[in-house]
C-alpha cells in the first residue's frame, strides 16, 4: 500500500486533458533529477563518504541518459545506490490497462500487439491504470540468472493451444520486458552466462528481445545498470567486450577512507537502540579498534584481496561486541555495560563467511588464529594513537614482578578494581584514555591498555577457559 493514492484519471481522453505527455524513463529520470540538484539537499539519504568521489559521477551518468555499472569490491553500497535511482522517477505513471498483458504499456506508444489492437479499437475510452516508482525497479543476481529469466521464453502452453512459434503472442516475458518504462539492475555481471550477456547487449544496442532464434521487435524503454567486482570484471572473457562497450557510465566505489566516516558508517547502519531496560555504553576506543578491524583486514596477507572486506564486517562485528556486553549486563545486573577487548573473543561468528582468508603457502594459520592476528595488529593500531594523547607508554612500568591480571567478558566490572589495588597506576591511566569514574567504562578502559600492552609487546598474555591473563614479558 502506497502513502500517496494514485490519480483518479482512468481513460486515455481524461489523461491526455490533464496534459501529460509521453516521455522516456531516461528522460524523465533526467528532468527529476536536475530538479532535485537544483534545489539542494541530500539526493541520495544514507550514502556517506561518496559526496567528492562517486555521487558526482552518478550525477553525471543521469544527466547524460546512461545505462551504468558500478564497480567495486564488497560492501561499497553498489546495490544501495542503485536502489535510490527510482527516488528520481516521477511517483505514479500511467499505462494501458491491457488484460493479461504483463507489460506496462506507453498510452502514447504501445510496444505490444495486444496494446496497439486495444488502443485502435477503444480510442479515447481506453482504461488507464497507474504504476507507483517503487514497483518500476527489478533486480536480479547473475548466478543462476537464465535467458528465460531476463529476456523471456517460448511458452508451451500457447503453443499447444495452437499459437505459431515466431508469434509475439508464444512468448512468456522475462524481468527485463516486463520493467518497460522502469529500471532492470543486475547483480554482479560477470558471473552471468554469456548467453544472456547476449540478450543483454542486445538490449542496449536494439532495445529488442530475440527469443530462440526469433527476433522480436520491441521499443523497449529501460534503464538498465549493473554491479562488478573489479577483479572479475577486468579479466578476460568474463564480460563479452560488445556488452562492455554499451556501457555509458562506471562508477568506481570504494570503502571509507577515514576511519571516522566508518565508524559513522558502522553506526548509522548497525541500527541498534543502545538504550532500554539493558543501557550499553560504547567508548570511542571500542569503536575506533572494531573499525580498525576492517581496515587492517582489507590490508592484511591473511585476506584475499580480490573478494575484498565488506563493511558489513564492521557492522556485524559491532553488533556482536554490543550483544555480548548487552548479555554480560544482562547476567550481571550492570547498568550500563560497557564493551571490552575481551568481548572481541567472540567475533569469529560475525567474521565467519565475511572473511574471504588466505590460509595458502607460507601462513600455515587457522582461521581463528588469523582473525586473531588481525584484531591484536587493530588493537595496537589503535593503542598506539592512545599512547601519544595519553601518555601510556610508560604504563608496563607499574607492573612489578610476578603480578598477574586477569580478565574476561564475562567478570563483573568491580572486579577490575579490586584487582588493580596492586597496581594503582594502572587504574589511574585507565582514567586517562577515558575520564568516568564508572567502573564498567573503567574495566573497559584496563582491557584496552591491558590488550595494546600485549599488542605491541611490552607485556605477555596468556589464555586459558576464557580467561586472558597479562604479567611482565619474560617474568
Amino acid at each position: 500500500m502506497h502513502a500517496a493514492s494514485a490519480p483518479s484519471i482512468s481513460t486515455l481522453s481524461e489523461l491526455r486533458a490533464s496534459g501529460w505527455r509521453s516521455r522516456s524513463v531516461k528522460d524523465e529520470l533526467r528532468a527529476n533529477f536536475t530538479r532535485a540538484l537544483a534545489l539542494g539537499g541530500d539526493l541520495f539519504p544514507g550514502i556517506m563518504g561518496y559526496d567528492d568521489t562517486v555521487l558526482p559521477e552518478v550525477a553525471n551518468a543521469i544527466l547524460a541518459g546512461h545505462d551504468m555499472l558500478f564497480l567495486g569490491e564488497k560492501g561499497q553500497g553498489k546495490s544501495r545506490l542503485m536502489r535510490l535511482l527510482p527516488r528520481f522517477l516521477d511517483e505514479w505513471l500511467p499505462y494501458l490497462d491491457v488484460p493479461g498483458c504483463p507489460v506496462h504499456e506507453d498510452p502514447e506508444r504501445p510496444i505490444t500487439s495486444a496494446g496497439r489492437r486495444m488502443l485502435a479499437e477503444q480510442g479515447d475510452s481506453t482504461r488507464i491504470a497507474w504504476w507507483h516508482r517503487d514497483e518500476r525497479y527489478a533486480e536480479r543476481l547473475a548466478p543462476g540468472t537464465k535467458f528465460a529469466d531476463v529476456i523471456g521464453e517460448i511458452d508451451p502452453a500457447k503453443l499447444i493451444s495452437g499459437t505459431s512459434m515466431s508469434a509475439e503472442d508464444a512468448l512468456h516475458f522475462g524481468l527485463i520486458p516486463r520493467q518497460h518504462r522502469g529500471i532492470f539492475a543486475m547483480n554482479e555481471l560477470p558471473d552471468l552466462d554469456e548467453l544472456v550477456q547476449v540478450g543483454l547487449f542486445n538490449i542496449l544496442e536494439e532495445r529488442d528481445v530475440q527469443i530462440r532464434g526469433y527476433p522480436v521487435r520491441f521499443d523497449l524503454d529501460v534503464l538498465v545498470l549493473f554491479s562488478a567486482n573489479p577483479s572479475t570484471y577486468n579479466r578476460s572473457g568474463k564480460v563479452i567486450p560488445q556488452l562492455k562497450d554499451r556501457i555509458g557510465s562506471t562508477v568506481v566505489t570504494h570503502y571509507p577512507r577515514e576511519r571516522e566516516l566508518g565508524i559513522a558508517i558502522m553506526q548509522q547502519e548497525s541500527g541498534l537502540d543502545l538504550g532500554g531496560e539493558f543501557p550499553v555504553l560504547v567508548p570511542p576506543f571500542m569503536e575506533e579498534v572494531v573499525e580498525e578491524i576492517s581496515r587492517v583486514a582489507r590490508k592484511s596477507r591473511y585476506v584475499d584481496h580480490a573478494s575484498g572486506v565488506s563493511a558489513r564486517f564492521s557492522i556485524a562485528n559491532f553488533r556482536t561486541m554490543i550483544a555480548n556486553a548487552r548479555r554480560r549486563g544482562i547476567m550481571l545486573g550492570e547498568r550500563p555495560s560497557v564493551p571490552r577487548i575481551s568481548d572481541l573473543a567472540h567475533l569469529r561468528a560475525s567474521a565467519v563467511g565475511k572473511l574471504e582468508l588466505d590460509l595458502m603457502g607460507s601462513h600455515q594459520m587457522t582461521e581463528q588464529q588469523a582473525i586473531d592476528a588481525i584484531v591484536a595488529e587493530a588493537v595496537a593500531n589503535v593503542f598506539a594513537e592512545y599512547v601519544d594523547a595519553h601518555g601510556l607508554g610508560d604504563i608496563a612500568d607499574v607492573f612489578a614482578q610476578g603480578v598477574r591480571i586477569e580478565v574476561g567478558d564475562m567478570l563483573p566490572s568491580a572486579h577490575y578494581e579490586r584487582i588493580l589495588t596492586s597496581v594503582p597506576a594502572a587504574w589511574t591511566k585507565a582514567f586517562e584514555v577515558n575520564a568516568s569514574v564508572d567502573p564498567a567504562v573503567r574495566a573497559s578502559c584496563v582491557e584496552f591498555v591491558l590488550a595494546g600492552l600485549w599488542a605491541t609487546e611490552r607485556i605477555s598474555r596468556t589464555e586459558k577457559h576464557g580467561r586472558v591473563s597479562y604479567e611482565v614479558r619474560g617474568l
